[in-house]
């Protein structure tokens, strides 16, 4: 085992150097690196998932009806360099005959998941592959690492007592099925659609929302004076905020927002749907792409993701104006 995950550890490697060579010498954009990194990540867990399941100790079925669900920048096709991996581990076994048997597929796809992460983040002479992040999982770091297909629907569609907060649907906007089964694939995109277009009182949401990005910017305080391109009020994570509110207000209206096209794609289809006011979408859209080189380039250069204001005003007031339009 050893050997064989110190080889993808150097096949991973070689990869991103290749990605960072193009990036450095200005042959790819920030959007190709991303799609670059975000494609090998997939690749890479596919991998390991073909390679654990059979070196595991006990398993019930030739092949697992298992998957991988991304997250965050990966689920959004945003992976930097060195970025963690939020991830969220299902299984579909309802074909098991008996309540014993299903219960012997979640003890085995618990001992798969714990193995795969142990694969994934080990460090050796060879280096690491990824950080996992699984605390997006139903019910958070107290939640099972792994979870039927049944089980997430219940939770996400909030039936029964233990059902998912307005934060993990915004979570949802942008999850992504990246590596397993492709049964399971189907079963969740429908589950995800379901639950994005599900109706929702506008004010309610728009009020979750904006406590939401409240609690993360009091964690995430800037230093006065400095223009954060990711936390600062008109930067990043507010447009980012901003497009889950809209996909999760409109997308039972209009059901080109359910598709996970990345927050650029979103604004631009916001506008052409007259979500926005005129000109708003497509210049949070701009501001969007600057906002993302501008954190590409400083953290190339090893340089912290902080500005002067000026130098940022356009972006900064092209998101304010996008958020202004959406909350109010």
């Amino acid at each position: 085992e050893d050997a064989l995950l110190d080889t993808l550890r150097h096949a991973h490697h070689a990869e991103v150097f290749r990605t960072l060579v193009r990036d450095v010498e200005g042959l790819i954009t920030v959007e190709q690196v991303a799609d670059d990194l975000s494609a090998l990540a997939d690749a890479t867990l596919d991998c390991v998932l073909r390679w654990a399941w059979p070196r595991l100790r006990q398993h019930h079925r030739e092949t697992p009806n298992f998957a991988v669900i991304a997250y965050g920048k990966l689920g959004g096709k945003e992976l930097g360099y060195g970025s963690d991996l939020d991830v969220v581990f299902l299984y579909d076994d309802a074909d098991e005959a008996s309540p014993e048997d299903r219960d012997r597929a979640q003890e085995v796809y618990g001992h798969f998941v714990r193995k795969l992460i142990t694969w994934l983040t080990l460090r050796t002479a060879a280096g690491e592959l990824f950080d996992i992040d699984t605390a997006l999982r139903p019910n958070g770091n107290s939640g099972l690492l792994v979870s039927s297909i049944n089980s997430f629907e219940r939770y996400q569609v909030g039936r029964g007592g233990n059902t998912a907060w307005t934060w993990e649907h915004q979570a949802l906007t942008r999850a992504r099925f990246c590596a397993g089964s492709p049964a399971l694939a189907a079963r969740f995109e429908a589950v995800r659609r379901q639950v994005l277009a599900a109706p929702r009182d506008p004010a309610s949401l728009k009020r979750e929302v904006v406590e939401m990005r409240d609690k993360v910017r009091r964690a995430r305080p800037v230093r006065d004076g400095l223009y954060d391109v990711k936390h600062s009020p008109g930067g990043m994570m507010d447009a980012e905020f901003a497009v889950q509110a809209l996909v999760l207000s409109q997308s039972a209206h209009h059901p080109a927002l359910l598709d996970n096209a990345g927050n650029i794609a979103l604004l631009q289809r916001a506008s052409l749907l007259g979500l926005l006011p005129p000109g708003v979408g497509e210049a949070a859209a701009n501001a969007y792409r600057e906002l993302r080189r501008a954190q590409h380039g400083a953290r190339l250069d090893e340089k912290p993701t902080q500005f002067e204001p000026e130098s940022m005003a356009k972006e900064h007031d092209a998101v304010q104006a996008l958020w202004q339009a959406v909350f109010g």
